[in-house]
């Protein structure tokens, strides 16, 4: 076997795009191995290194061979009743086999299958220097990078996420000879563009890392966020709490090489502005650190991250607090100025913007989420809940107004917060204001849904009526494709139901939501994308809703044949849903459950198979013994079902029904449901069926699986 030895491969270029870095070079070394270990390379794969910086994707293996090993090679040539005539004597096809393997007839090989025999030619090739193979590995390495606007430069036909610097290729403390992209490997790389401009050679894969920190560079993104995290701490001590999310860590991290902090601050007059406006600001457009008091307030200052230790960090800060001051001053114009409008002010303009041509303007849509939400409200005031409808109401009626304010013109990811801002500035009720911000909860995986139940109400009829009209104009989502994000609105509306304990029937709110749809009108000559029917989309929306719930379940632990279990019953709200999977997932636990599931499956496939079955148990046709016993079994588990289904208290009857096990293991060994007696085969049969139906009341258990 080959020496194994440390592989360093780095590709050096301009700025590469900051939220795109870590996925490219973990791409990129993903590329190298599978490329090394495609052509039979031995390598560590599993202890290869990823690096990046800015300036470049890097990957470090701790071991590749210097060859590939040898290679069996074995190719098949025609079958030998085809290679010898009816002399025995070689066809030309098989004369021309030999010659292209340059060995002569007689050193072929026959390879027996069972389709026939064949002459095969066997041998050796001697495996590659890994030296000879590495500018094929990086160049398709590359190519296989996902790049959605690849650059060119100069006048070259090369195309790359940004233009390419330098190559490093070292196996070991040898160069290994490329050209990728007109640029020729060596050992040299880049350190700091400012801190050490000079070129630094690598003397040895294994030292790639020091050799850069000690150029001011932090090649290890690991290292790199965590001095980032440890810089914005350093200077957020006697100011606050610095608040740096990981997004903007990551994106932070991926803006430098060698990171410094400086503590900023700006006009305090800014305060005035809601504090969303302002980190939205810091954060999404300058890439700033906001800080905060012990209250959770935003204070006036802020952390800005340099890409170098500068000798006068004042100017540094000057800039910092110079460039964030206009902006700030723009928010401050924009909120100043939408104060002079009522919200309501904004309902006139609403009819002009259009919602979807098919579905009328932003206007309309506000019309059907109010009556949706009065008919919501109305259902839970009787539920004893006492939502206010007037309340909900005026909440949906004012919900798309802040669309048309400066504020989120300037900030579209404000929407929501400058209504409650707005409408509390109004004078407006405070659980209506506060509604305009909640009902686009949750906003993205792991938000919270709304917390008042006004805010409730008003996200799950934003949300009814969204995927009711957006599948009513046949754009429903297909495969990858969700435009309209109907995925998360329809997770995001089941979630609020379930989380915020409504027990409403989902089916009926869709109905409302599809019969408050306009007429859809069809093209002359065009088949509709519409459903046909009501009935028929109100169907397809639930089950859709339903299907956003598998995956919901799944990341609590909770099995599909335990979703399938419910869903087979169909429950009428999706609290109650909720409910009977947790207490079949508990079910599911017992030593019980497997033998019980297995026999509600065996009862499932005699009943199909006798066809319709019906009537009462006729207790005078039951033999005792076995049949007598899981008779009575049964009417005593109903008995004691009874007051616990009326209270939804299904781990108590699924607990309950588990006690069933014995009699019914007992009636299938002893007792021939299918006798020659159509009475007692009858009679056995409808007793089957109530059992059946008894667990049906829960689940179909049947689907359960086990092993």
């Amino acid at each position: 076997m080959s020496e194994l030895k440390p592989l360093l491969i780095e590709i050096g270029t301009e700025e590469l795009p900051p939220k795109a870095l870590d996925e490219l070079a973990a791409a990129f070394a993903r590329g190298i191995c599978d490329g090394l270990e495609k052509r039979g390379i031995a390598i560590n794969a599993e202890n290869a290194k990823t690096y990046n910086s800015p300036r470049r994707l890097a990957v470090l293996i701790p071991a590749v061979a210097e060859t590939q090993p040898d290679q069996a090679i074995e190719r098949r040539g025609p079958a030998v009743n085809a290679g010898l005539d009816a002399n025995g004597q070689p066809t030309k096809a098989l004369l021309g086999f030999a010659s292209s393997c340059g060995v002569a007839v007689e050193q072929l090989e026959k390879l027996e299958t069972d389709k026939g025999a064949w002459f095969v030619h066997r041998a050796q090739q001697k495996g590659k220097p890994t030296a000879d193979l590495i500018q094929e590995i990086v160049a398709d390495a590359l190519k296989s990078l996902s790049i959605p606007k690849p650059m060119r430069w100069g006048d070259h036909d090369y195309a790359f996420v940004r233009p390419m610097h330098w190559l490093v290729i070292l196996h070991g403390d040898r160069v290994i000879d490329a050209e990728i992209f007109g640029i020729k490997s060596g050992r040299e790389t880049h350190g700091h563009r400012f801190h050490h401009p000079q070129p630094v050679a690598i003397g040895n894969a294994n030292n790639y890392v020091d050799a850069l920190r000690a150029a001011k560079v932090l090649a290890d993104p690991t290292e790199r966020r965590a001095r980032v995290r440890a810089e914005v701490d350093r200077c957020g001590t006697g100011l606050g709490s610095p608040r740096l999310r990981d997004e903007l860590l990551y994106e932070i991290t991926n803006l430098v090489e060698w990171p410094a902090a400086i503590a900023c601050m700006f006009d305090r007059e800014f305060l005035a502005v809601p504090g969303e406006a302002l980190i939205q600001t810091m954060q999404t457009n300058q890439k700033f650190v906001p800080v905060f008091d012990t209250d959770g307030k935003l204070t006036k200052h802020f952390i800005g991250v340099a890409n170098i230790e500068s000798k006068d960090p004042a100017e540094i800060r000057k800039g910092y607090e110079r460039v964030i001051r206009p902006r700030f001053a723009d928010a401050k114009f924009f909120y100043d100025e939408d104060l002079k409008t009522p919200l309501a002010a904004q309902q006139e303009a609403l009819k002009s913007v259009v919602y979807q041509q098919q579905l009328g303007s932003v206007w309309d849509k506000c019309i059907r989420v109010a009556e949706l939400a009065r008919v919501i409200a109305n259902r839970l005031r009787e539920a004893g809940l006492g939502v206010d409808a007037a309340l909900a109401t005026r909440a949906a009626s004012l919900s798309k107004c802040d669309l048309l304010t400066r504020m989120v013109g300037e900030f579209p990811e404000l929407q929501g917060t400058m209504g409650r801002y707005y409408a509390s500035a109004n004078g407006e009720n405070a659980e209506v204001a506060q509604a305009l911000d909640e009902f686009y909860r949750p906003r993205f995986a792991g938000d919270q849904i709304a917390a008042g139940n006004i805010g409730r109400v008003l996200a799950i009829a934003e949300r009814l009526d969204t995927l009711a009209g957006i599948f009513a104009v046949g754009q429903k989502p297909s495969g990858n494709k969700d435009p309209f994000a109907l995925r998360r609105a329809g997770l995001g509306l089941a979630r609020t139901l379930i989380e915020g304990e409504f027990d409403l029937d989902l089916e009926a709110l869709l109905r409302e939501a599809v019969e408050l749809l306009p007429a859809i009108p069809v093209k002359p000559g065009k088949t509709p994308a519409v459903i046909d029917t009501k009935a028929t989309l109100t169907d397809e929306l639930h089950e859709f809703i339903l299907e956003r719930l598998r995956g919901y379940y799944a990341e609590q632990g909770l099995r599909n044949d335990q979703f399938d279990a419910v869903r087979a019953v169909d429950p009428e709200t999706l609290i109650d849903f909720d409910r009977r999977l947790r207490a079949v997932a508990e079910f599911s636990a017992l030593p019980e459950a497997q033998a019980l599931a297995a026999a509600n499956k065996r009862i499932g496939n005699i009943l199909r198979q006798a066809g319709d079955v019906g009537g009462s148990v006729d207790a005078a046709l039951l033999d005792a013994g076995a049949e007598t016993d899981l008779h009575a079994a049964i009417a005593a588990a109903a008995t004691d079902m009874r007051p616990l289904l009326e209270q939804r208290h299904y781990v108590a009857v699924l607990r309950r029904l588990a006690t069933l096990r014995e009699p019914v293991d007992r009636f299938f060994d002893n007792v021939m449901v299918m006798a020659d007696d159509a009475a007692r085969r009858d009679n056995r049969l409808a007793l089957l069926a109530s059992l059946r139906r008894m667990f049906l009341q829960i689940a179909d258990i049947s689907l359960l699986q086990h092993g």
